[in-house]
């Protein structure tokens, strides 16, 4: 198996034959054979192979060639000698995502910019173009992919199924439908790596985790539909709970619930932009609260240990660590923030009045000088929890967000798993760099499973 770079180029004739130059053909051990599998994405085609006396590495596709597997265009990418007498051009890169809120300039909503700048950043190294369900071709097996020009604008192309997809579907509720569903399989079934499968359903990741011991020392107690009784021991075992809806984003519907032996129950929640604090003498009158507000859809909620967070000025920091593979399949934390509640506020959403910090601001003040040592040891935990996810998880997995909290021992807890992380963090001017790597791990993993792997570079 060889693998290196190579300059596309489109000749003109109509005959399906490939031009390679001198050291191209050498390097991809091609010295003396006739013909070539030709393979782009899922489409395979024999063409005539020819010697071209140029120096670097140079490949020249006829009209009848490009046509026939549809390569998108000119330009540098990596061409994989996969034996068989097979070379395949690539990898050919789907971003899939949806149409929420598009226009012309952009196609893919709000998530236009993210697709643009993982185009971006893999030109010259794969062909890469984003997707919604709707240009799926079945039958032909095509899609009708949007690519990036070299001015910035976009442009479409039929080109053949993908050697690898990466979701970024944003709707929750069209995940979970049916179209979705057998999108998701047909991939599967012809054998495309397909990652990052869906969104994470909150009391789904404590269930994955129930039996690993090696996440368990690092999960709060946590218990989903909770009967009355079941809540009030908790209560009455650590003197703080969160009560949040297993489907829940962003924050919303999180109660935080306390007992105080002398001062009866509180519970602190968000309603609209307020933060509201409500004390009840006695624990009936706390769940009257609850069902009233919720009724029967209090079954949909998972109870979960508080822990004592770090503080800064009084206020709880949690973390979010935004976990990649990279071009070795190896989980790295790309990214990781600090997350300072607002005064008053339940949880530590920007939203709700919290603020970023970075974390070696948040744990210089609170750790001081072993603020180095307990976020070696966080990052050490987070690649073991997004091992143990991945190890009980039965699809592909590519990226986490994992919302750690460490506590006034230094001890490191999750409190929930994401399946497909939002970016904000990398807002804080701080975490550019952060975010420009994140994209670069998007980009290595791809190369990992389209097996154009260990190649990928963080370039």
């Amino acid at each position: 198996m060889s693998l290196t770079t190579c300059n596309v180029h489109f000749s003109q004739q109509s005959n399906k034959i490939v031009y390679l130059s001198s050291p191209l053909l050498k390097q991809l051990k091609l010295s003396g054979k006739k013909s070539v599998h030709l393979k782009l994405g899922n489409e395979v085609i024999t063409a005539e192979i020819k010697q071209l006396k140029r120096q670097g590495n140079h490949l020249y596709l006829s009209a009848g060639v490009r046509q026939s597997i549809r390569v998108p265009k000119t330009g540098n990418v990596y061409v994989l000698n996969s034996g068989d007498n097979e070379v395949q051009l690539g990898p050919l890169v789907g971003i899939l995502s949806d149409h929420s809120g598009r226009s012309v300039s952009n196609p893919f909503g709000a998530k236009t910019g993210f697709i643009k700048e993982i185009i971006r950043n893999g030109e010259h190294k794969a062909y890469l173009f984003g997707f919604t369900p709707g240009d799926i071709n079945w039958h032909q097996q095509t899609i009708n992919g949007y690519f990036l020009s070299a001015q910035g604008g976009w442009y479409r192309k039929i080109v053949p199924l993908p050697d690898v997809v990466y979701n970024r579907l944003t709707s929750r509720k069209a995940e979970t439908s049916a179209t979705i569903n057998s999108l998701r399989e047909r991939f599967v079934r012809r054998k495309i790596p397909f990652f990052n499968w869906s969104f994470f359903n909150k009391a789904d990741v404590y269930k994955l985790l129930d039996n690993d011991p090696e996440a368990l020392e690092h999960l709060p107690e946590s218990i989903s539909g909770p009967t009355a009784d079941k809540m009030k021991e908790m209560l009455e075992n650590h003197q703080f709970l969160y009560f949040k809806p297993t489907a829940g984003s962003l924050g919303i519907g999180i109660y935080r619930l306390t007992y105080h032996p002398k001062r009866g129950y509180f519970a602190r929640y968000r309603k609209g932009s307020q933060n509201v604090l409500l004390r009840f003498t006695n624990f009936q009158s706390l769940m009257r609260m609850l069902q009233a507000r919720h009724g029967s859809h209090l079954n949909r909620y998972v109870v979960q240990q508080g822990i004592r967070l770090i503080e800064i000025d009084s206020c709880p920091i949690d973390f979010r660590f935004h976990m990649h593979k990279n071009g070795k399949n190896e989980w790295v934390p790309a990214g990781i923030c600090a997350k300072k509640a607002g005064r008053g506020s339940v949880t530590t959403h920007v939203k709700n009045g919290g603020s970023l910090m970075t974390p070696e601001q948040a744990l210089g003040k609170t750790f001081g000088s072993q603020a180095d040592t307990v976020l070696e040891k966080a990052k050490k935990a987070s690649i073991k929890l997004s091992e143990s996810i991945e190890r009980n998880y039965p699809h592909r997995l590519g990226e986490l967000g994992l919302d750690i909290g460490i506590d006034k021992d230094g001890e490191i807890w999750m409190f929930e798993a994401n399946a497909k992380p939002g970016r904000s963090i990398y807002k804080h001017p701080a975490l550019r760099a952060e975010g420009r790597a994140s994209i670069s791990y998007i980009l290595e993993h791809c190369m990992y499973l389209s097996r154009f792997q260990g190649q990928g570079g963080n370039g």
